[in-house]
């Protein structure tokens, strides 16, 4: 007994390590952007063995390098959000720089330049970091934050956003989307397969291994940002060549923030298509909310979100036709009179005669007639059809 409950113990030991370890894990395989520079003198000089600090002003996370011989610097695999950049070095003042912007996939490049003086003085920089890529020749567009909260979305489907990316457009459906996967939206980007794209989210693949589509996206609440990208792409998005998309979920900071939402679509708000017998009866309620924050300043933090939707409509109609017991007997005197032809009798064509087939030319035993006659009561029977005005 004894000996099982040390294994039991070092089961959940074992365990518990894994899940501090997760987040560790988590961060670096979701690392969406990256930060890179030099750090100079007044002179142009490169500034070797200076420290460079970065922390992300949301969570209070901070990383730190020094410079290489040549004075660059990097930092890579950073969450997205807003930072500030602080470099130090002894003879000179501290460099600090705020208002910087990272963005998902992209790497900027962002310079210092030291001046001489004590380590306790200080040069600010208050200004937004230019976005200029120069890792990647993939050419893309961020849609970020304001615009998936802001933008009206039918359906709140964030994935038809991709659109505001340029050079996207619908593709054929053809047997890709079909009742057997999520529904989803087919995009395509600079004329590539639909099925070419590759979908990833927080670092993991986000294509539906059905048909190569992508998984649904988060809704809007739940989503920070994404970026399209297409041409020249990176080699890790080699094995679809048409696009890339990295979409970027929500995340706790070291303040609550949090909202509820409901959008409702009712038929009684909108107006009858002119070409319509009536309105539409569509009634949908997408109801939920998202809270996130910290567990633990600086340390810990969380995020939730839920979205619930509930639609109904009327049913489609649709009419059929159902031979009466009287025509089962080969009587079709009804069907070609004038009360079911627009007001004008019909008479129907051989086999037919005085509109009453021979009940001996119909199999009993299926309750059809037979095949030859199948195709001449087929015939006759059109040419009852009224013709249109």
């Amino acid at each position: 007994m004894s000996i099982r409950i040390a294994a039991v113990h070092r089961l959940v030991a074992v365990l518990f390590a894994l899940c501090l370890l997760a987040p560790l894990a988590w961060a670096q395989s979701t690392g969406s952007a990256q930060l890179s520079g030099t750090v100079l003198d007044e002179s142009g000089s490169a500034v070797a063995g200076a420290e460079v600090t970065v922390t992300q002003t949301a969570t209070g996370s901070s990383r730190t390098v020094t410079t290489d011989a040549d004075g660059s610097y990097t930092f890579p695999n950073l969450p997205v959000g807003p930072y500030q950049l602080q470099v130090r070095k002894q003879g000179f003042s501290a460099y600090v720089q705020t208002g910087i912007v990272l963005q998902v996939n992209v790497n900027p490049t962002i310079n210092a330049t030291l001046k001489i003086g004590a380590v306790t003085e200080q040069v600010q920089v208050t200004s937004d970091a230019a976005q200029v890529e120069t890792r990647s020749n993939g050419v893309g567009q961020v849609i970020d934050q304001q615009r998936v909260v802001e933008l009206p979305l039918n359906g709140r489907v964030a994935t038809e956003l991709i659109f505001l990316s340029g050079l996207s457009t619908a593709a054929p459906a053809a047997d890709l989307n079909t009742n057997k996967n999520y529904p989803t939206v087919t995009i395509s980007v600079a004329g590539g397969l639909a099925n070419g794209m590759t979908y990833v989210m927080d670092g993991g693949t986000h294509n539906d291994p059905f048909n190569n589509l992508n998984l649904p996206m988060p809704f809007p609440d739940a989503l920070q940002e994404f970026k399209a990208e297409t041409s020249a792409l990176p080699a890790r998005y080699g094995h679809h060549a048409a696009s890339a998309v990295n979409i970027v979920t929500k995340s706790g900071t070291n303040k609550f923030h949090g909202d509820l939402f409901e959008f409702v679509r009712n038929y009684k708000f909108n107006a009858r298509n002119f070409f319509a017998a009536q309105r539409g009866s569509l009634k949908r309620n997408q109801f939920g909310g998202a809270l996130g924050g910290p567990v633990r300043q600086n340390k810990l933090f969380f995020f939730g979100g839920y979205q619930g939707k509930i639609e109904r409509s009327n049913p489609g109609t649709t009419i059929s036709f159902a031979p009466t017991a009287a025509m089962r007997g080969g009587d079709f005197t009804a069907f070609a009179s004038a009360a079911c032809n627009g007001g004008a009798a019909r008479t129907l064509a051989a086999p037919f005669v005085n509109n009453k087939l021979d009940p001996s030319k119909i199999n009993w035993n299926t309750g059809r007639a037979t095949r030859s006659h199948s195709r001449q009561l087929g015939r006759a029977c059109s040419s009852a059809r009224p013709t249109a005005n």
